[in-house]
């Protein structure tokens, strides 16, 4: 039996599936970064507040989510959240892709609060006579917020938030163990319908190292272009 047939990633069913399980990876860490971004950005803000109560909130989610393996988030929102809801809308998600959208849920919720992380040290890094500036020229607290410390805050945070999201592209592998359709769960199927290993989990790791690269090159374009500064 040959060693390494190319064709199997060339074309044909098997190599459909794979396609389609990377185009399912890339919608989830797509889909998740969209979500995870805001939400990270917000509790941010909350985290940097003066406001005692709202710190604590938002310190109880980032360190009750980030200190509980990715894995036991995903069984949590697939196996348990559906439990809890009402009926109408447990049949509405069982109706749909559930493995994808429990997915997504996991993966934003756990991506959002190491975001969160990184938008606050950037937030921190904006020096304070930048908002103060800011309500002195009429701007109130909102409007100074999301006007002058925010744009400046992302584009500081932006090169580390690159890097989570290169995490949260890696991380969709774990959707796996839910059904996901995504890449790991296409090659195995792969390898279990022709007993090719080799060429399956090549195809998934080129496509995992190809995305990553990517990603990362860009993040390195943009600190070239766009160079920090806090001055």
């Amino acid at each position: 039996m040959q060693f390494f047939d190319p064709s199997i990633l060339q074309s044909g069913q098997y190599h459909d599936w794979l396609v389609q399980g990377l185009i399912l990876s890339l919608q989830l860490t797509a889909a998740s970064f969209v979500l995870a971004l805001p939400f990270g950005a917000l509790l941010a803000l909350m985290r940097s507040s003066p406001n005692r109560l709202l710190q604590g909130v938002a310190a109880t989610i980032v360190e009750g989510i980030r200190n509980v393996p990715l894995l036991a988030h995903l069984l949590f929102w697939y196996f348990a959240f559906s439990e809890l809801l009402p009926e109408p809308l447990k049949m509405a998600l069982y109706d749909s892709n559930p493995e994808a959208i429990c997915a997504v849920i996991a993966l934003s919720l756990y991506s959002g609060v190491h975001m969160a992380e990184d938008i606050r040290s950037g937030i921190r890094a904006v020096p304070r006579a930048q908002v103060e500036a800011a309500r002195s020229l009429g701007l109130g607290r909102i409007a100074a917020v999301r006007l002058v410390l925010m744009p400046q805050a992302i584009r500081i945070a932006v090169p580390p938030l690159l890097s989570q999201t290169v995490n949260l592209w890696k991380d969709t592998s774990v959707a796996t163990v839910i059904g996901a359709a995504e890449i790991m769960y296409q090659a195995a199927r792969v390898e279990t319908a022709t007993f090719r290993s080799v060429e399956a989990f090549t195809f998934a790791t080129l496509a995992y190292l190809t995305v990553s690269l990517v990603i990362s090159l860009g993040a390195q374009l943009y600190q070239r272009r766009f160079p920090v500064r806090t001055a």
